[in-house]
């Protein structure tokens, strides 16, 4: 057996500092020399470990003392280096804050550079006219929420939501874009939203004053500075419609920013990283303005943009035709849908002094004086009293686009009296961009008194082609053939050269592509060549289309004798066109026969269609009541309201369409209400509302009720239950309340919440049933009521 070596006993902390500490000395540490000769002195004199261990402990513990001002003083060098490198790391940060606010800085200036003008679409340079400032003339605009596109739950909330909001108008259900935008870093549903508007109202001014605003730093203490990005989506639609498209960032770094400087360079993935961190703007301008058939592709690109940045904020604009027309599965997913509102009168009187005084105070070179005001003042005044003096001009101010070519109009010819109707707006426009310009400034032109012959022959070509707009090399082919129908002798570049620049009703948006300056002129010039040509059988094919609809109401606003086209529509089945045509054509006969006595036959005429017209317009409610079918009957009461009105493509009324409600429509509806409902042992109707309202304790002096009032009107009517909205449509059409006397039609606010003011809709129904009941002979006496309501409140179904 082997013996275990012993083991060696565990040394002391001390005696493994000795240890250490002499075999430093050994191998020649501080103090070599001397630390060796007294080792040795140490052998020799065979002094105990134990006392070693004593001593260099103890000079262990003097040496710490003597190294402890060493050490004090390395660690406030050490902390005077932190410091150094700390405020390094702050300098050095900073400047990287720096360069990036400056860049950004100058992504601002660039932004607001493309913005900053007022360019109306349509308009070019005519002398005498400025080019205005958009902050000097901008009108801010009023959104309202469209109810039946963003889906109920979203609407319910939008709507409670807005309640709260202490600049929410509540008697037009209205709001401003910067009340949406500041609560979109907060609340999510305010981060997608979706603007419709039919041409001319100001969708794409409204973008440009938001992107100028922001990037000049104004826009409001409650909302974000957001860093705007305007993308046209006519100049994008055929990247994002490759079969793997380009992401946002991508198009935001790649096309957007070069479109605005070519030498703004900004840092890697900075439009990724501020998209993520929701600090970005996108505002998609035009949805309408992509083909149709790539409209798809752009929705589907767009809603994945959506997702991956959710925390930015998106705002689409569009018609509301090519918003709604989507399919299920490609249909654009937006949380909140608004649609912009017409000019309101103060509006109108807004925009006009505020256009005035520019226009004055750029053509005196800058000046503003009590003088220049004064010369504004008077201007503004004349044109708002040549407004307010005729409906159909106010009619046609309500829309921005129109109300701009109103007061370019009146500026130009002051002693002229305005046109009436929107498409003697347009002939007068053309007339001024053509012929009156180039006479007042003398121009040498190779343009002749064909020149809007041949914008007609393109017009209607591109109509045919359902084009918006065309590449240089096809419109010189085009040109060449129409100046040779002509016998025109002018070369086909010179002619497209003086009319991009004289004229400017053609202009070219992106390199080598035409389009007509708006939409609507290419649509009346289209109409002007059909009369000219006497082809009114080509609109006969194309009375279904959306695509031709300004262009019939155009073509029968000009034409002597529109009532053969309206006949044929209503054979054709097209009878909301059928309806359109007569609104649109009835101003211009009773205009026409006080001067021409040849028109009285054709008015003799109109006035046949027209009652053909109003009976095939109710057949369907006839089909709907006579079978019982309750709910589809409401739905098409509310349908022949807004066509009535003329108010279908907005989807709402407002208290001038209350005012205005034809009295003869509102007889027949209540009519077949209360006789078909009678056959079926029912007592609806709105005369029966109106005496119910009466019973309640109701004046039909146009005054407001008590809430006591409606609530008893409410509770009889079957439309509330233990003081709650029944909830529409189910159980609303339920027999239990089926069965209750005067509970259709129903007609509420388009609120999607409980609003006690909603009943002052119905009082004016009900004033206005008692005005016609009262035997009123002249029935167009029915529009002179003094309406007095508090405010705008709309008639709707509300799907509780």
């Amino acid at each position: 057996m082997t013996q275990e070596p012993d083991k060696k006993p565990k040394l002391s902390l001390e005696e493994q500092i000795t240890n250490v500490v002499l075999k430093t000395l050994m191998i020649g540490g501080v103090g070599a020399g001397g630390g060796g000769a007294l080792w040795q002195l140490f052998i020799v004199s065979d002094i105990p470990k134990a006392i070693a261990s004593a001593v260099i402990g103890a000079g262990i513990s003097y040496g710490a003392k003597m190294l402890m001002p060493i050490h004090k003083r390395n660690e406030e060098r050490a902390e005077q280096l932190g410091k150094a490198v700390n405020q390094g790391m702050d300098r050095l940060g900073e400047a990287v804050a720096a360069k990036v606010t400056a860049v950004e800085d100058r992504y601002f200036d660039a932004q607001a550079a493309d913005c900053e003008l007022c360019k109306t679409e349509g308009f070019g340079k005519i002398e005498g006219i400025a080019t205005l400032m958009l902050e000097d003339v901008f009108v801010r605009l009023r959104l309202n929420l469209n109810m039946g596109m963003a889906g109920f739950r979203n609407e319910q909330r939008i709507a409670k939501r807005l309640l709260n909001d202490r600049d929410f108008n509540p008697e037009d259900f209205t709001v401003d874009i910067w009340q949406l935008l500041a609560k979109a870093k907060s609340d999510p549903i305010y981060r997608q939203i979706a603007i419709l508007a039919w041409g001319g109202y100001g969708k794409t001014t409204l973008l440009r004053h938001v992107a100028y605003l922001l990037s000049r730093n104004k826009q409001g203490q409650n909302v974000p500075r957001f860093i705007p990005v305007l993308l046209l989506l006519r100049k994008y639609r055929d990247l994002l419609t490759q079969e793997n498209p380009e992401d946002l960032p991508t198009i935001i770094e790649k096309y957007h920013i070069p479109s605005l400087n070519n030498n703004l360079q900004m840092p890697t993935n900075w439009g990724r990283d501020l998209l993520n961190k929701g600090k970005m703007l996108i505002m998609l301008d035009g949805f309408d303005e992509v083909p149709k058939l790539q409209r798809p592709l752009v929705a589907k690109w767009l809603n994945t943009q959506m997702r991956n940045y959710p925390k930015s904020v998106f705002i689409l604009t569009s018609r509301p035709k090519a918003y709604t027309e989507q399919g299920f599965t490609d249909s654009l997913d937006l949380k909140s849908v608004f649609n912009l509102q017409p000019f309101a009168p103060e509006q109108i009187r807004e925009f006009v002094e505020k256009w005035y005084w520019a226009q004055e105070f750029y053509s005196f070179g800058k000046t503003d004086s009590p003088a220049i005001r004064r010369e504004a003042e008077l201007s503004a005044k004349d044109l708002l009293q040549q407004i307010s003096k005729r409906d159909e001009l106010q009619k046609l101010a309500s829309n921005p686009l129109l109300l701009t070519m109103i007061a370019r109009f009146h500026r130009c010819y002051p002693s002229a009296e305005l046109p009436k109707r929107r498409a003697d707006l347009y002939e007068e426009i053309c007339k001024l961009q053509l012929k009156d310009r180039v006479e007042a400034r003398q121009l040498q032109t190779v343009l002749t008194d064909e020149a809007q012959i041949i914008l007609q022959m393109l017009a209607l070509e591109m109509m045919l082609q359902k084009e918006e707009r065309i590449d240089r090399e096809t419109l010189l082919e085009r040109f060449k053939v129409y100046l040779a129908e002509q016998e025109d002798a002018i070369n086909a570049t010179e002619f497209l050269i003086q009319i991009e620049q004289i004229s400017e009703l053609l202009v070219q948006r992106e390199v080598d592509e035409f389009e007509f300056s708006h939409l609507s002129f290419q649509e009346f010039l289209a109409a002007m060549e059909i009369i000219r040509t006497n082809q009114e059988s080509i609109l006969y094919e194309h009375f279904t289309e959306d695509w031709w609809k300004q262009v019939i109401l155009l073509y029968v606003s000009k034409f002597k004798k529109p009532s053969i086209l309206i006949k044929t529509a209503l054979d054709a089945g097209a009878i909301d066109l059928a309806l359109a045509c007569t609104q649109e054509t009835r101003k211009q006969i009773d205009a026409n026969v006080k001067k021409d006595l040849q028109a009285l036959g054709e008015q003799r005429q109109l006035q046949a269609v027209e009652i053909e017209v109003k009976n095939s317009l109710y057949q369907q409610l006839e089909e709907y009541l006579k079978n019982q079918q309750w709910y589809e009957a409401d739905q098409e009461t509310w349908k022949l309201m807004l066509k009535l009105t003329e108010r279908e493509e907005e989807g709402s009324v407002r208290e001038e369409d209350i005012k205005n409600f034809p009295c003869e429509d509102l007889l027949t509806l209540d009519r077949l209400w209360m006789e078909y409902s009678k056959k079926h042992g029912f007592e609806f109707g709105f005369s029966i509302q109106k005496d119910i309202y009466v019973e309640c304790g109701g004046i039909l002096d146009f005054s407001l009720p008590s809430g006591e009032t409606w609530d008893k009107f409410c509770d009889r009517t079957a439309w509330k239950s233990e003081g709650k909205w029944v909830s529409y449509p189910q159980p609303f059409f339920e027999n239990n309340f089926m069965s209750i006397k005067g509970h259709l039609p129903f007609m509420r606010v388009r609120v999607a919440v409980e609003f006690e003011f909603a009943h002052s809709s119905f009082k004016e129904f009900f004033t206005a049933m008692e005005a016609v009941e009262g035997g009123f002979q002249d029935l167009s006496s029915f529009r002179d009521i003094v309406w007095r309501s508090e405010g705008v409140l709309l008639f709707s179904h509300l799907d509780l």
